[in-house]
């Protein structure tokens, strides 16, 4: 796990994220407000993240609600071009999640110079849209054909809003997942943004594969944020650090910080 400390400067890095309003396309875009307030409340978002001290921020298009499983076209265009747009902002490590499309995710990675992503990339489910089906061997494949191996991949294999279709427990998927498709990372979830994934479940997918760096993917917060990297290998958090702790609230850099504090304490900085 040397690469882990390399690239985030620290062991058991907290990731915070950094959601994208609705994009052109979306459902929920904003007509009237356009790119240029997307672009504003990015920023904002990344400050408040920079300045609350994380070691980390992965941009996602977290209010492209309802999720596709393909996304546009226009999807990656514009985060694409919010990212570059940002960028002489960044100064921290960054990652990209395009909700939920593994291959557009790193295609976005290599045109923003992006050190990771965070996706489904192994498994069948089924979930709040639709059967979920993947194809991990042609995505590795595309990642290879555009030059992309260097960018680390987060396997989400607790996805959100879904279930393993099949009678496999976590341990066994974690293992197979680990020997068939060598993740970088394997990402532990709860049933949602802001839902704490199950302390006895990151407990058994850390046991089954050791040498695998494993995190929090969702619900870590100021209250749990010691138990949960008591077990896992870093957290990637997002609602616990929006005003009032709303999913879909801007970010609140008194929040960032104050479990940063707790965060570090817990790291035995």
């Amino acid at each position: 796990m040397k690469w882990l400390r390399e690239l985030f400067g620290t062991k058991k890095p907290i990731i915070g994220m950094c959601h994208m309003r609705a994009l052109p396309g979306d459902p929920g875009y904003a007509l009237d407000k356009g790119m240029d307030w997307i672009y504003e409340c990015a920023l904002r978002d990344l400050k408040a993240l920079q300045e609350g001290g994380v070691d980390a921020v992965l941009f996602s298009n977290e209010f492209s609600l309802p999720y596709l499983t393909e996304v546009d076209t226009i999807t990656v265009a514009c985060m694409a071009s919010i990212v570059a747009s940002l960028k002489p902002e960044i100064k921290l490590p960054f990652g990209v999640n395009v909700l939920w499309d593994p291959k557009a995710s790193i295609d976005l990675a290599m045109a923003t110079g992006a050190s990771f992503v965070r996706e489904i990339f192994t498994g069948v489910y089924g979930s709040d849209f639709g059967l979920w089906n993947t194809n991990c061997g042609k995505v590795v494949r595309h990642q290879h054909a555009i030059g992309a191996d260097h960018v680390r991949l987060f396997f989400n294999i607790v996805p959100e809003a879904a279930a393993y279709l099949g009678s496999r427990d976590i341990a066994d998927i974690a293992r197979s997942t680990t020997f068939n498709a060598r993740p970088d990372v394997l990402c532990v979830s709860g049933l949602t943004a802001g839902r704490e994934a199950s302390t006895q479940t990151l407990k058994i997918v850390k046991e089954a594969v050791p040498d695998v760096p494993v995190f929090a993917n969702t619900g870590v917060r100021l209250e749990n944020v010691a138990e949960q990297l008591a077990i896992a290998d870093g957290a990637i958090v997002g609602t616990a650090f929006k005003v009032d702790g709303n999913t879909w609230n801007p970010i609140d850099a008194n929040r960032v910080k104050a479990f940063m504090k707790k965060a570090r304490e817990a790291r035995g900085e």
